[in-house]
């Protein structure tokens, strides 16, 4: 099978660069130019199903993606929302170093271990604890020549991605996960992938144009 893990086009918030986790922010311009680029570049692509976040930042981007024509292949599960930052959300980072710092500094050097504060706050272990079986089923009879779109978040990216390279959530920012961004995996099943392309977004930037995100 073949999956195509693509991330959710910028928000106003990504360009504030202000937390959004759960909090249901929509595209940008910038953010919708750059799903209807992700579309062009599949346009002549076989997709076979596709699967996204409710939040309405990676269904839009699925759909813009898709095109009208294929947008009955979409179904959502919600178990692929990105990461609840629970109190930090609506916060920039300049706000979470002043009121939580060493949290945040536990956030960059050893994300694993930080569980976000308050209501509906979450770890990264939560996370692909919801988000891996969510994937999994997503592939379920997919076949050798089958072609799966999931449309999700950073942090989902992120630690699907982890598992799938058999690294530690320690390495998580060792890798990064851009706007609209492709990721190509292949295998001949969920616990069999291989990583063919990683961080993929030539369709809306230049080779060496991508701009590091102040925030997931």
């Amino acid at each position: 099978m073949r999956i195509l893990l693509a991330r959710h086009g910028e928000t106003p918030w990504n360009a504030e660069g202000r937390y959004q986790g759960q909090r249901d922010i929509p595209l940008s311009t910038v953010g919708e130019t750059q799903a209807r680029a992700l579309g062009e570049k599949l346009r002549d692509v076989p997709i076979t199903r596709a699967v996204a976040s409710p939040l309405v930042r990676a269904r839009r981007t699925a759909e813009l993606a898709l095109g009208e024509e294929r947008i009955g292949l979409l179904s959502l599960d919600t178990e692929l929302q990105e990461i609840g930052h629970g109190d930090w959300e609506g916060l920039l980072a300049s706000e979470i170093r002043e009121r939580d710092p060493a949290r945040l500094k536990a956030w960059r050097d050893d994300p694993g271990s930080v569980v976000m504060p308050g209501e509906g706050g979450e770890s990264l272990r939560m996370v692909a604890d919801r988000a891996w079986p969510a994937f999994a089923r997503a592939t379920e009879g997919l076949g050798d020549d089958d072609l799966l779109l999931v449309v999700a978040h950073d942090a989902v990216n992120r630690v699907l991605l982890c598992r799938i390279l058999g690294l530690p959530m320690a390495r998580l920012w060792s890798f990064r996960q851009a706007p609209t961004t492709i990721n190509l995996l292949e295998g001949p099943s969920v616990d069999d992938l291989e990583v063919v392309r990683l961080n993929d977004c030539a369709h809306h930037t230049l080779f060496f144009g991508e701009a590091v995100h102040r925030a997931l």
